[in-house]
């Protein structure tokens, strides 16, 4: 684990116990338009990419109580947190991991799914690298998070990156589609939305174009 790593890891394990509480207006709005604008069909296999205290992964099995979900995050305290609530469900699988280092088969997911967690990746290259990886042909990602396109957001970019070690960066809509497109993903879809007087949340779908060559 590096040293950014650890730093999103500490951050979270110490903020488990309250982040729903402390984050609950936050977390409505934007996973539920998340939900909105992902439309999961039922017989998709999911991977939830920084799953947290797994708030994500409760709405979609509100919608599909047999959704196949695997659920990775680097803070082990949020895992805890996110087991006692999908307790019921044995088509979970929750795992404490690296986003750069997925405990997942090559090929075994249809969509993987990262929200509100993207701005801490100290390597977006890699990661995607990663979701390409477990992707099968023709899979789809979708990211929800901050977007750089709005001034709040532009200026809280500089204050996060003082303040919290384990922040990384916010991107604009078109450096994110950038990144994707340089990773062999497709973009086909995005949306934004706006709460509150600091929040605007970028959302974008994307296929992988074909598959990654394994070594």
């Amino acid at each position: 684990m590096n040293k950014i790593t650890g730093s999103a890891s500490y951050k979270y394990d110490r903020l488990a116990a309250i982040y729903d509480r402390r984050w609950q207006d936050y977390i409505n709005h934007s996973l539920a338009f998340f939900i909105d604008f992902a439309d999961i069909a039922p017989e998709t296999k999911v991977l939830d990419l920084a799953c947290g205290t797994g708030e994500l992964a409760q709405l979609i099995l509100n919608k599909n109580p047999q959704q196949q979900i695997t659920g990775v995050d680097i803070s082990e305290a949020m895992l805890v947190i996110a087991k006692q609530k999908l307790l019921a469900y044995t088509n979970v699988n929750l795992h404490h991991a690296a986003a750069t280092e997925l405990p997942c088969s090559d090929r075994s997911f249809d969509l993987v799914i990262c929200a509100n967690a993207w701005h801490y990746f100290s390597d977006s290259k890699a990661v995607l690298l990663e979701i390409r990886r477990v992707l099968k042909p023709e899979g789809k990602v979708i990211i929800l998070d901050w977007c750089r396109d709005y001034l709040p957001l532009k200026i809280g970019d500089r204050i996060f990156k003082l303040i919290d070690p384990a922040y990384q960066q916010c991107y604009t809509q078109q450096e994110l589609e950038k990144l994707l497109i340089a990773a062999n993903f497709a973009p086909v879809e995005d949306s934004k939305i706006r709460f509150g007087l600091i929040w605007e949340l970028m959302a974008i779908m994307a296929i992988a174009k074909d598959s990654v060559a394994q070594s």
